[in-house]
């Protein structure tokens, strides 16, 4: 019975830490650097910030610090994946803290948690179904205030069901995205289709990495943004993620792969982002983060 004790003590400990460690782990972000073989040949390369899945609480001090210190990458393009915001409290904070970055050609698309606000769901939800289901009567949040803002300076463009040309790093490129495909509110037909003639890059944006979306897009694009799988949040150290938060396989929770599709192949990536629910602000064996993509000739 004694021994029985110390082990249920011991479990309780490393239980505890473990607690401890990913609410630790939730504020140590960092800026992961990749380079994508995906330019035309002879063209000098092509800096993307891709920042996803922000969920900012105003309080969160460390992380608008982060944020206000990514202006000094001086990326080229910025791609936003979604899920911004916790509260309408927090778009002010946000605009704020990504100071020149919204000067910066860019792009963006919304998540669910950028339309409605956070409810609480049991963790355990995520590992049994695969994914978090919608509530059934969610809070609005002000994504037309957030649209907007986003909007202001005229560098980023909405991506939503949508298609986009812009000048950057010396490169004419096509945007296309779709809207939140975890809560069914894609659209890629409205977007689907070749090329415009004259683009030297053609990217698509997602929140959500579902397959259709996924599928869809690698026949028009050369490179596919998404976030909201937030890298599988809680990981097992030597194993990887238990759960994508979609339909898409663990392997590719996070970073570059290549997608195949019908013959076709871009690649893709994906952010583990820099934040978490209110409910959850922890991750383990996976740091919040962003990254700076160097694009060269393929």
């Amino acid at each position: 019975m004694i021994n029985l004790a110390r082990a249920g003590t011991a479990v309780a400990a490393f239980g505890a830490g473990c607690f401890a460690w990913g609410l630790a782990e939730a504020t140590m972000f960092k800026v992961r650097r990749v380079t994508v073989p995906v330019l035309p040949a002879g063209g000098r390369p092509l800096r993307v910030l891709h920042l996803s899945d922000v969920h900012l609480v105003p309080s969160q001090e460390i992380k608008l610090n982060f944020l206000r210190s990514l202006a000094d990458l001086e990326p080229d393009l910025v791609i936003n994946t979604g899920d911004n915001i916790t509260s309408n409290s927090a778009i002010l904070p946000l605009m704020s803290a990504l100071g020149r970055l919204a000067n910066v050609p860019g792009g963006f698309v919304f998540g669910s948690n950028d339309y409605h606000v956070p409810q609480f769901k049991s963790p355990l939800s995520y590992v049994t179904s695969g994914r978090s289901k919608p509530a059934e009567a969610p809070e609005r949040l002000a994504v037309e205030q957030l649209r907007a803002e986003f909007e202001r300076t005229g560098a980023w463009r909405d991506l939503g069901d949508r298609r986009a040309v812009v000048e950057a790093g010396g490169y004419r490129i096509e945007l296309r995205g779709t809207d939140d495909a975890h809560h069914g509110l894609d659209h890629y037909d409205r977007v689907a289709g070749p090329r415009i003639d004259d683009v030297d890059l053609a990217l698509g944006v997602t929140h959500a990495p579902y397959a259709r979306v996924l599928d869809a897009m690698a026949g028009d694009v050369d490179m596919i943004f998404a976030g909201h799988t937030h890298g599988g949040q809680v990981c097992v150290p030597f194993y990887g993620a238990l759960t994508t938060n979609c339909d898409l396989e663990p392997a590719r929770v996070k970073g570059l792969s290549s997608h195949h599709a019908s013959g076709h192949r871009a690649w893709l990536h994906i952010s583990a982002g820099l934040g978490t629910s209110p409910f959850a602000p922890y991750r383990f064996a996976c740091p919040p983060e962003v990254t700076l993509l160097t694009l060269v000739a393929a």
